[in-house]
């Protein structure tokens, strides 16, 4: 892995994940953990109402994670209750935080390579619904990132289970003097609580 993203890995390893927030984040590790005891693809979907900021950071985060940890057979996708655009402050922030970011379709909903690894394939992100043809059909978790989306969406088709694991959405700084600060925060946030995630896959 890059450098910085090394350094940043640190400081999400030192977050503090408190008692309330564990609780919420079990039912994810008894997921993953029993396709990993039975050496099964272990698929995750992250949704959020828009897929431009809470699930992009969540997806990108898990697949470093799943990485670190030697966590094989992972692949993490992202999704919405409606398609719009990967917001560029994601881009911004993640590529502060040491992963490598290219832009390979310039539209009103762009396309990005994320680079996480030198030796491995990029993720690709873009804003997309989340039974996009591009996201699995069968046999995946869906983590719902926002409480929009956790109470519009009550049935998942496919999906093996349905986990809310809810963030306060960075959008409300969007516009202010604190919006990079606040950004920087959430991906901090969420990386660190999935990062505590994969740490607790016992091999």
């Amino acid at each position: 892995m890059y450098p910085k993203l090394l350094e940043t890995i640190e400081l999400l390893k030192k977050q503090e994940i408190n008692k309330d927030r564990k609780v919420i984040l079990a039912p994810l590790i008894d997921f993953i953990q029993k396709k990993f005891d039975n050496n099964k693809k272990i698929d995750i979907n992250f949704i959020c109402t828009h897929n431009s900021r809470r699930s992009h950071l969540s997806q990108i985060w898990a697949q470093v994670a799943s990485t670190y940890f030697e966590i094989p057979n992972v692949t993490c996708y992202s999704g919405g209750t409606e398609e719009t655009a990967m917001f560029p402050m994601v881009v911004e922030t993640l590529m502060r935080q040491g992963v490598f970011i290219m832009k390979i379709s310039d539209t009103g909903n762009p396309v990005y390579a994320v680079k996480y690894h030198e030796d491995l394939h990029p993720v690709i992100g873009f804003s997309k619904k989340y039974d996009h043809m591009f996201n699995p059909k069968h046999d995946f978790v869906a983590v719902m990132t926002c409480s929009q989306a956790d109470g519009g969406c009550p049935f998942i088709p496919g999906a093996d289970k349905r986990i809310p694991i809810t963030f306060e959405d960075p959008k409300l700084s969007d516009g202010t003097p604190e919006q990079e600060k606040v950004y920087h925060e959430r991906s901090l946030q969420i990386g660190a609580e999935i990062f505590y995630v994969f740490s607790q896959i016992k091999k």
